[in-house]
């Protein structure tokens, strides 16, 4: 049997932080779905294809990676295909809380469903998708807080018309 994990998130975009939360996850699992889930709360960027396209882009090289989107509870679609881990990353203390909660939340929903949590590298510690959104913008430099492909694609979306 195939030891699967699911890491969620809205990658609106994909970081160089979320990549090193990735990479390193893989290592641990037979497959490692990437979800991206649709956040109410958010003004994405990019569309949920778009998002997967950079995705699929920037971890053609991780064999195990399998990259997908959907719109409902994570814990249905882990059951789906057949995954009992989720993997989130961590930057700061101030993410626990909301972490502890939603995981939580998810035992309540399915039992067997464990979180496994990893720290951040410390180099990415400050780093979310909102602030790049918001650097590249104002044309500021994101190259080292992106992968090339992502840099291109938010230039291009940030383009003055």
């Amino acid at each position: 049997m195939k030891r699967k994990a699911v890491c969620p998130g809205s990658f609106d975009p994909i970081t160089l932080g979320h990549l090193d939360i990735i990479s390193r996850g893989a290592k641990n699992f037979d497959e490692l779905h990437i979800v991206v889930l649709n956040n109410s709360s958010k003004k994405p960027a990019f569309s949920v294809e778009e998002r997967m396209d950079l995705i699929r882009t920037v971890t053609k090289d991780i064999p195990n990676i399998k990259v997908d989107s959907y719109q409902g509870l994570l814990v249905d679609y882990a059951r789906e295909i057949g995954a009992n881990v989720i993997i989130r990353g961590l930057r700061a203390v101030s993410d626990f809380e909301y972490e502890m909660q939603i995981t939580s939340m998810n035992r309540v929903l399915h039992s067997d469903l464990e979180t496994f949590f990893i720290m951040t590298n410390n180099q990415y510690s400050f780093l979310s998708s909102s602030i790049v959104k918001e650097v590249a913008r104002y044309s500021g430099d994101i190259s080292e807080l992106v992968p090339p492909e992502v840099e291109e694609a938010l230039r291009q979306k940030y383009i003055v018309k």
